[in-house]
């Protein structure tokens, strides 16, 4: 298992790049760095919220898993999780 801070940095580096590439295929397409731009922080955005999303519903499927970690905690899934209240 590798460090945290190690997966950050790797995240970031993988961010960066993909700014980078889909500032220049919109650049490319709109002949404009600020269009191209505007669009690449709009995918990243959307990329980031659907990502999380599909993470999270994934956390609820137990199949392929191994192990008493095959469900989550609750037996349930939940997008959100709750405090408990008491």
């Amino acid at each position: 298992m590798e460090h945290p801070a190690r997966t950050l940095v790797k995240a970031l580096t993988w961010q960066a790049s993909g700014l980078v590439a889909m500032s220049v295929i919109g650049f490319a397409l709109t002949g404009s760095w600020s269009v191209g731009g505007q669009l690449a922080l709009v995918s990243a955005a959307t990329g980031f919220a659907l990502f999380f999303l599909h993470e999270r519903i994934w956390a609820g499927i137990a199949w392929g898993r191994e192990g008493r970690r095959a469900h989550p905690p609750g037996g349930r899934f939940r997008l959100v999780s709750r405090g408990r209240r008491g």
